[in-house]
């Protein structure tokens, strides 16, 4: 398996798809990466030099794109900013809850995770 960026690509993976799994790259940016370093894209991973590897590690570089490691922090650094000035979005993500305005009632299992049973408990009635 190549490695890019500090990142093992798939090898049995077509160029494309191989870059994807680079966290930042996605299908538009994978394709303009693939066609700045003149590369056929039904190449397989596990088929690049080293030199070819390096060139795309240097286009990616020089398009400044922020990915791993850089957009993480970033992203986290934002999330973490949003929380500190208590806005109405911070609030949402530091409770777990869907953040966007989506519906709360029925549905956001994802966000709110497993379903938690609450039970009640009968009043013990003493003796008088």
């Amino acid at each position: 398996m190549p490695r890019l960026l500090g990142v093992d690509i798939p090898g049995n993976k077509t160029l494309p798809y191989a870059l994807r799994s680079i966290y930042g790259i996605g299908p538009k940016i994978a394709d303009d990466v693939i066609e700045a370093a003149k590369m056929d894209s039904n190449r397989r991973a596990h088929e690049l030099s080293e030199e070819e590897i390096n060139k795309i590690a240097g286009i990616i570089a020089d398009k400044k794109l922020k990915v791993e490691g850089d957009l993480r922090r970033d992203i986290m650094g934002n999330l973490k900013r949003l929380q500190a000035i208590n806005c109405y979005r911070g609030i949402r993500h530091r409770r777990g809850l869907p953040v966007n305005g989506q519906r709360t009632q029925s549905n956001a299992r994802t966000r709110k995770g497993k379903r938690k049973t609450v039970s009640v408990s009968k009043k013990v009635e003493s003796d008088k």
